[in-house]
């Protein structure tokens, strides 16, 4: 859409257009705690889930379903990716579409060490170095 009404006014959208900016090129403050609540909804929502679907008395098929169902932990895995919906489209209408897709992986780090943490997984040399590349990569971003 080109444009939106508002009280009867017509606001343009230029595509590929910077949203709002903090005028030296940093995120704006309020980006910032819409970046970091993302990635700690997000993260909470992933651990949700995994305690969901780990949980070997569970057991399979429809039954599996039904166990995992009734309990809390995908029901807040749920709530979890409501409110990581609501932060990242927030988030994304204060920054360009290709700067906020490259600061959101550092999702994909926070859920790999809270993974370790919470859930003894293994963090392999090439996790590790993708955890390096990744974090190297969003402070690149950040900085620009």
């Amino acid at each position: 859409m080109p444009g939106a009404m508002r009280s009867g006014r017509r606001h343009e959208h230029a595509v590929g257009s910077r949203p709002v900016s903090a005028g030296d090129g940093a995120l704006p403050a309020i980006a910032i705690v819409l970046w970091i609540a993302n990635v700690v909804v997000d993260t909470g929502g992933q651990l949700a889930f995994k305690a969901a679907a780990g949980d070997a008395a569970a057991g399979e098929g429809v039954a599996r379903w039904k166990w995992m169902l009734a309990r809390r932990w995908i029901w807040l895995g749920i709530g979890c990716y409501v409110a990581e919906f609501v932060l990242w489209l927030s988030f994304l209408s204060l920054v360009p579409l290709s700067e906020g897709v490259l600061l959101g992986s550092i999702n994909i780090v926070a859920i790999m060490i809270a993974g370790r943490y919470w859930f003894a997984e293994r963090l392999t040399r090439l996790r590790v170095a993708g955890i390096v590349l990744i974090s190297i990569g969003v402070t690149v971003v950040g900085l620009h």
